[in-house]
């Protein structure tokens, strides 16, 4: 085991990116029609497909909701094209903010980002300045209050099964994959009986910045929950750590 905890960031950040059905509606909608595009529409031969398919369910966005966003991705259905981007900024006490987007429009979008980091205490970054801070992980986060293996028994599972770490906090275990072993890991423990709180792809940061005070908190809080008002704004990544 390795690393600090990176599960209370990536919940805190998956809440507010959720937090409106609607929105979390739209921003699916735009993935599948952009993964379908790309991979096509058939998720046996498009895993991305099949994985986002799998989190749309989850979230209970309706079956013909899919299918619609998957038919115009796939050229069935008349939709607007999106570009995936990605975009660097800073926030408040230099904290990294790495922003995965889906635009029809990157004048637009870049525009009103800047403005955002501008007026919220934050810059813009150029391509490479703040992505190395990142890595892109798989995530299989298990409830412990659930599950009454030991700390030892739920290291030699995962390990076994092709992860590569498992860290703990007090609420869960966090088993980190590579991308490419992440369906593999993950079916084996299904397999083994076990339910995950998160099980997805995401980028996990390699460092923090640790904030000591509640008003520096307050200020990265503002500037990621405006940045995830944006539309265009598909996930949220930072390296802040808040201090209890």
């Amino acid at each position: 085991m390795s690393g600090h905890s990176k599960w209370a960031n990536i919940k805190h950040s998956k809440g507010r990116a959720d937090a409106a059905r609607a929105k979390a509606f739209a921003r699916i909608a735009k993935e599948l029609m952009v993964v379908a595009r790309n991979g096509g529409p058939n998720p046996d031969g498009n895993l991305r497909l099949k994985a986002l398919i799998t989190k749309a369910r989850e979230q209970n966005m309706p079956n013909e909701n899919i299918q619609r966003a998957i038919q115009r991705g796939s050229g069935q259905l008349d939709g607007v094209t999106y570009e995936e981007l990605v975009y660097e900024g800073y926030g408040p006490c230099g904290v990294a903010v790495l922003l995965e987007v889906l635009t029809d429009n990157r004048n637009r979008t870049a525009g009103e980002l800047r403005h955002l980091f501008d007026k919220y205490g934050g810059n813009m970054a150029e391509s490479g300045s703040v992505s190395w801070v990142f890595e892109r992980k798989g995530m299989l986060v298990i409830d412990r209050a659930e599950f009454t293996k030991t700390e030892d028994e739920m290291l030699e599972l995962a390990l076994d099964a092709g992860a590569e770490d498992l860290r703990l906090t007090e609420e869960a275990f966090e088993i980190v994959t590579s991308p490419e072993d992440f369906e593999a890991v993950e079916a084996s423990l299904v397999g083994e009986g076990f339910t995950f709180l998160m099980h997805e792809v995401t980028q996990i940061p390699k460092n923090t910045v640790k904030l000591e005070n509640e008003e520096d908190i307050a200020r990265v809080e503002k500037l990621l929950e405006m940045l995830d008002n944006c539309d265009d704004v598909q996930n949220i990544y930072d390296n802040s750590e808040p201090q209890a």
